[in-house]
This record gives C-alpha cells, structure tokens and sequence, in this order.
C-alpha cells in the first residue's frame, strides 16, 4: 500500500500537478506593463456575491498584488504575479492561483471581468494602505 502511494505522489509531481505548498516559495516575476495598474469590475458579474458587490485588482510593477472584494465588507488578499504552464497568474497568500488574460482592455481574472482605473474605490485604497503596499508610481 505505502509502495503504491508513494508511486502516485511522485507521479503527480513529476506530471506538474503538484500542489502549492508555500506561499513564501512562489517567484514573484515584474509582469508587462499592459498589467501593471488598477483594475475594477464593471457592474454585475456572476463571479460576484452579488449585484452589487464590486471586485478591484491592484498590479504594482514589480509584481505584487492585492485582490479586494467589497459588498457588505471589504475582504482583500495579498498576492504576487508569477508564470505558470506559459500563463501569468495571481497566486494570493492562501496559495490560490487564477490566471490572467488580457483581452483587449479587459482584464479576465477569477471568473471576473475588469476595467483598467485610475481611482480605486476608498475602501479598497483603505485596504491597500493597511497591508503597506503603498501605490507605486505608475499604479
């Protein structure tokens, strides 16, 4: 039985399944600069609680991240930008990993469709000085 399990671990490694299992591991990596910037959702959107839920994606330059939800609160997880399969992908700090693709102006990201900002609401902007991550010139 040990022999077996131990086969199907090094199987699903050795294939590229392998599941994150430290944040702290992942390469952080400078995205290109059609990333970098704010991005909101627009209306409603079925990858939101609710209508009136708004999602918002802040991309720093040298490839930091923070995801902010609000609807009845405001919930925002730290994140870094990294290439995985050929594909740039958020990998937030409870080692979630959502791909981004750009098409066009919109941003595609976690079931969401975002537009490029220049303000973000003041909740998420609250939210982005309570983790440090002090706006960057040209965010």
């Amino acid at each position: 039985m040990k022999t077996w399990m131990i086969a199907g671990m090094a199987l699903i490694t050795l294939s590229g399944c392998a599941q994150l299992t430290n944040y702290a591991s992942v390469v952080k990596t400078p995205p290109p600069a059609e990333l970098v910037g704010k991005w909101q959702s627009a209306g409603p959107q079925k990858g939101l609680i609710s209508d009136r839920a708004i999602a918002s994606l802040i991309i720093n330059a040298q490839g930091d991240t923070l995801d902010c939800r609000q609807w009845q609160r405001v919930t925002s997880k730290s994140g870094k930008i990294t290439r995985h399969d050929d594909q740039w992908v958020n990998v937030n700090d409870r080692l979630r990993v959502m791909p981004l693709a750009l098409k066009g102006s919109e941003l595609h990201y976690d079931s969401l469709t975002l537009r490029k900002v220049d303000r973000l609401t003041p909740e998420c902007e609250q939210a982005l000085a309570a983790v440090g991550a002090e706006p960057k010139p040209g965010l």
